[in-house]
């Protein structure tokens, strides 16, 4: 298939530029797969269309401070996004502009030294501290990584370091936000336990390569890199048992759906899990684990908009993302969410 045909008009001021005045309050269209009608809910909704028995999966990756502002010994400024450890002292990061991140070069970020050691093929570069730990850092300096589609991307604002993080947020490693969860406030969390969803957590550290545009000109040529990933037992069970008893399995965004088809065994069962997730999700997977999903809305020609297609069928997908389009739902990160089931 062309990647072309997963693309879309989009204004640019349904963009959401700020999260919602509360979690919650964002706005639901549920897209039904076996019907394709599409309904106009709100997100406080959600436990009345999840069912008791369901097993409700979320990401609990933490969003790290990743994005560095820094300068080069010419003074040049120089922006760092530290994307995966290699050791204490140097990660990966993407750096930009690239002409002035040689391997080789010297940078300084808020008094501390840096060097460039090397360049990965795929357009990152290792970047080492002189002393202390990459960690230390981000923690001192870094600044939550905002897609460049918010305008203060730049500049986040004091309510981003809170809002481009889920509550039940855990384990530290993502350098984007698993965005379907932003909603969840520890309200409805609570509301849907009381309607007996079962609520289970796993691990995928989310990598820039997830929101990137496709580059191939074919579906099937397109590649996402690993991003590591963990299923606990006590998840895997829990999945097991729903789908033996006929329970729906039931997915925080897109992350999520990757972390589990990637750990499905041949019945359909979910394996205790701890390594990298390496599935490219497109039209024509068959899905072994997931029964319904829950995600935002995602950028024309996207990873994410392909394996939302592949979940749901990518006519019924498009009509959705037309309908949100003619009743102004607002889109990406901050923007509102959709239940697919």
């Amino acid at each position: 298939m062309n990647v072309d045909e997963f693309d879309y008009d989009l204004p640019a001021e349904l963009i959401a530029q700020a999260p919602a005045e509360t979690r919650d309050a964002s706005r639901l269209l549920v897209l039904r797969r076996a019907t394709g009608e599409v309904e106009d809910r709100a997100f406080t909704d959600l436990p009345g269309l999840l069912r008791a028995g369901d097993c409700l999966v979320v990401n609990d990756s933490r969003v790290i401070p990743a994005r560095v502002l820094a300068e080069d010994d010419a003074g040049r400024p120089v922006e760092l996004l530290f994307v995966e450890p290699l050791s204490e002292r140097a990660w990966r990061a993407l750096v930009r502009p690239g002409r002035h991140c040689k391997p080789g070069a010297h940078l300084r970020a808020g008094g501390v030294r840096l060097r460039v050691l090397g360049a990965d093929p795929d357009g990152t570069r290792v970047i080492a501290r002189e002393q202390g730990s990459i960690d230390a850092l981000l923690d001192a300096h870094g600044l939550p990584p905002l897609p460049p589609y918010i305008a203060r991307y730049a500049k986040p604002a004091p309510e981003d370091w809170e809002r481009y993080q889920t509550v039940y947020a855990a384990a530290p490693g993502s350098v984007a936000a698993p965005t379907a969860g932003l909603h969840f406030t520890r309200e409805v969390l609570e509301r849907l336990s009381a309607a007996g969803v079962d609520v289970r957590a796993v691990t995928l550290h989310v990598g820039p390569a997830t929101f990137r545009p496709v580059t191939a000109a074919t579906v099937e040529a397109h590649r996402i890199p690993p991003e590591r990933a963990r299923v606990p037992a006590a998840t895997a069970e829990a999945i097991d048992r729903a789908r033996a008893e006929g329970r729906r399995v039931v997915a925080v965004g897109t992350t999520t759906v990757r972390t589990l088809e990637s750990a499905a065994d041949e019945r359909g069962g979910v394996r205790p899990f701890d390594g990298v997730a390496e599935l490219t999700l497109r039209p024509g997977h068959r899905f072994g684990v997931v029964d319904a999903l829950l995600t935002n809305f995602h950028l024309p020609r996207s990873s994410l908009l392909l394996l939302v297609a592949a979940f749901a069928g990518r006519e019924a997908v498009l009509r959705a993302y037309r309908h949100a389009v003619d009743t102004r739902y607002r889109f990406y990160s901050y923007g509102d969410a959709m239940f697919i089931e």
